[in-house]
């Protein structure tokens, strides 16, 4: 290809048939192939996860499914499968696949965080940074956005409360793909418009996300051979604190018993378990006051993954330091520190204040998708200042991670999920 740049702007068109239909023993769904009037042409998904593989994009037409007597999920919410030109309210380059499954994740996490406006950045279908809070959407926008200003560059936002004008400015102030909200003030579309590659989705049923929760969908892993694994949809299970279980295990005849979180702790412990829907697993989240701290995705090992995570919060911490004082990334400010004393200086100080502050850790629960197969990484979480922990029990050393906890000063809180949450 003579321009390389080319092939992100380019329209890959596909040959999959408008109809799609699935049989599922005496059971049938029909799907109806998605596209959509843009710029006077009949447009479907721009491309699939790269430039090279065509896509397609299928809503259900006509039909249902249940297992076991329940009912699964068949597009009666109206979400990323159901837009509309309507919908499409600024088209951009008009979507790709992963421009829609990055929204889709922000759904994926929302439908859990329905009690309070928030706001959840996505690049690469994992969340960089998410928040909620009562003081607003745009407070809870602007703790999603500082939780990883670096990978929220060219990241997707997805809301649940109208976007306003005073988000939409801060929002046209830096680089996104894509912003979904249930619906949007006609002076934040003005601001936004002028974003002209800015993808701008509105999804009506995001304002009421909470009526999906408990209802499964059929999720489809596609196999290397072509062959399927059908499973039924992840369901989170703690959707209040009074859903969390103790922490109590026995061994050698003694039970050990973890510290219960504070009001403030189970809150967070909540929010964070609902972020963790949406995170690749092997993770882990380090989250405060209904934000997060560091988001920890895809390792292979628990205890590295609290490493790397830790890691990562020291390394955003810095870069907010160095944002707030020069307006550089912290990668830019080492650049030019090279050859300018008083930025090296400037730079020795944000280190220095970094390691001090402990990466902005103290304070702050953690949870994890997988049980701790050894109290090593709940001892790593330890030494940063974390207050309490979630994740779901059942190794058989809790007994042993549940003293680590136990042993600490202050004592940190401990709750089991009684479920994993692995996304693969």
């Amino acid at each position: 290809m003579s321009d390389l740049k080319k092939m992100y702007h380019t329209l890959n068109r596909d040959s999959f048939p408008a109809e799609l239909t699935l049989t599922i023993g005496d059971q049938v769904i029909r799907y109806a192939k998605k596209t959509w009037c843009i710029d006077g042409e009949e447009k479907g998904l721009r491309y699939g996860e790269n430039p090279d593989q065509p896509a397609a994009l299928y809503e259900v037409h006509e039909g249902s499914f249940s297992l076991d007597g329940v009912r699964f999920q068949q597009g009666q919410h109206k979400l990323v499968s159901a837009l509309t030109e309507e919908n499409l309210v600024q088209s951009g380059k008009h979507p790709g696949k992963i421009n829609l499954t990055d929204v889709d994740n922000g759904i994926n996490i929302l439908q859990y965080l329905a009690a309070k406006p928030a706001a959840v950045i996505l690049k690469h279908n994992n969340p960089c940074g998410a928040a909620w809070t009562a003081d607003g959407l745009g407070t809870a926008l602007s703790r999603a956005f500082f939780a990883d200003r670096i990978a929220a560059f060219g990241g997707t936002i997805v809301v649940n409360r109208t976007l306003d004008a005073g988000c939409a400015e801060f929002i046209a102030g830096r680089y996104f793909e894509v912003v979904a909200a249930p619906d949007f003030e006609e002076r934040a579309l003005e601001i936004l418009s002028a974003k002209k590659n800015l993808r701008v989705i509105r999804i009506p049923a995001l304002a009421r996300l909470e009526k999906m929760v408990g209802t499964p969908f059929l999720d489809i892993k596609s196999l290397t051979d072509g062959g399927l694994i059908v499973q039924v949809s992840f369901q989170n299970r703690i959707l209040g604190p009074e859903d969390f279980l103790p922490a109590e295990s026995t061994k050698d005849g003694t039970t050990l018993l973890a510290r219960k979180p504070t009001p403030e702790e189970a809150d967070d412990l909540l929010f964070a378990w609902a972020v963790e829907a949406g995170v690749t697993s092997n993770s882990i989240i380090f989250a405060r006051n209904g934000a997060t701290v560091s988001i920890g995705t895809g390792e292979q090992d628990r205890v590295g993954c609290v490493e790397l995570t830790i890691q990562k919060a020291y390394t955003k911490y810095a870069d907010k330091l160095a944002f707030e004082r020069h307006g550089l990334s912290l990668y830019e400010l080492k650049q030019r520190a090279v050859s300018d004393k008083a930025l090296a200086g400037s730079l020795a100080e944000i280190q220095t204040r970094t390691e001090a502050d402990w990466g902005g850790l103290p304070g702050s629960v953690l949870v994890s998708d997988g049980f701790f197969p050894f109290r090593d990484g709940v001892d790593l979480a330890l030494a940063q200042g974390v207050t309490a922990i979630a994740q779901p029990g059942g190794s058989i050393r809790d007994a042993e991670v549940i003293q680590a906890v136990n042993e600490a000063t202050p004592q940190v809180a401990m709750v089991f999920t009684g479920q994993r949450s692995f996304k693969h």
